[in-house]
């Protein structure tokens, strides 16, 4: 896996005209909350917390919104200390701030080491809808609510420590598929109840929360992880397939015990399957 310095990272993302400030990372990438935020933004989180959660009630996985309760996310801008105090009670995960995405190799060594990178900046009143890269919003509302959850933190722990394993072996765009297919856009449905939604780019979408659960031509697969390996995903408009978990503890055991080497051997070089027919 390609190794990148902070500085060469820095001046790439300002190339690119990416908005938070890499020049300050630390070696790991990582950068101080910096709690300043303005009235303004400090409105903006209320309005996307109340719009939003106005869906989550209805259409989330009870393991999300329990995570919400726990952690206390809605009322203000977080503190990413005071949530990583409640969190590391939970699950022994914490929060550390980042100025937005940062390389693979730093971020899978959080997750393997139970820290999970969150953007400091939030979007502007006028991005509510959509926002091309992942802001606080996305990141808090969407991503740590679950993981509160003892199964779920356990299966994002040993995706941090074999991601770049796979990569190493060919697999760099499947174990992408997989984290797109689950931590951002996972449906669960367990025995018995209704189809609920615990991915993060769902959580944190005001339009594609609905579609994915409610919508009519919203395409529900089954979960089998080597199928969501060889999927393709879509970046910039709703998916065309959103695989059904029958509970994280399937997603986990799945993971364990799946023999990713064959499986890259296997499909290693093969166009990605059409989401839209798998």
């Amino acid at each position: 896996m390609t190794t990148m310095s902070v500085a060469e990272y820095a001046r790439d993302c300002a190339a690119q005209g990416l908005r938070g400030d890499y020049s300050v990372c630390r070696a790991d990438f990582t950068v101080a909350q910096g709690y300043d935020y303005s009235d303004e933004e400090q409105a903006v989180w209320r309005t996307l917390c109340d719009r939003q959660t106005k869906l989550t009630r209805k259409l989330a996985h009870h393991s999300y919104l329990d995570g919400v309760e726990k952690l206390g996310l809605l009322d203000r801008i977080p503190d990413f200390e005071d949530v990583s105090t409640k969190l590391r009670k939970l699950t022994g995960w914490e929060i550390v701030a980042v100025p937005g995405l940062i390389p693979a190799a730093p971020f899978f060594d959080h997750l393997a080491n139970r820290r999970f990178p969150v953007t400091n900046w939030l979007r502007t009143r006028q991005e509510l809808d959509y926002i091309v890269e992942p802001d606080m919003f996305h990141d808090f509302f969407g991503h740590v609510p679950v993981l509160s959850q003892p199964v779920f933190a356990d299966f994002m722990q040993m995706y941090g420590r074999k991601a770049g394993d796979i990569i190493a072996l060919g697999g760099d765009e499947m174990i992408t598929r997989l984290y797109w297919y689950t931590a951002e856009y996972g449906l669960m449905q367990e025995a018995g109840q209704p189809l609920k939604a615990f991915g993060a780019g769902l959580m944190s979408s005001f339009t594609e929360l609905q579609f994915a659960v409610e919508g009519k031509d919203a395409h529900h697969v089954p979960f089998d992880l080597e199928t969501v390996m060889r999927t393709g995903y879509e970046i910039d408009k709703f998916q065309r397939a959103y695989f059904v978990l029958p509970s994280f503890d399937a997603l986990r055991d799945a993971f364990q015990t799946a023999d990713f080497e064959a499986i890259v051997a296997r499909r290693k070089g093969q166009p990605a399957l059409d989401p839209a027919t798998v």
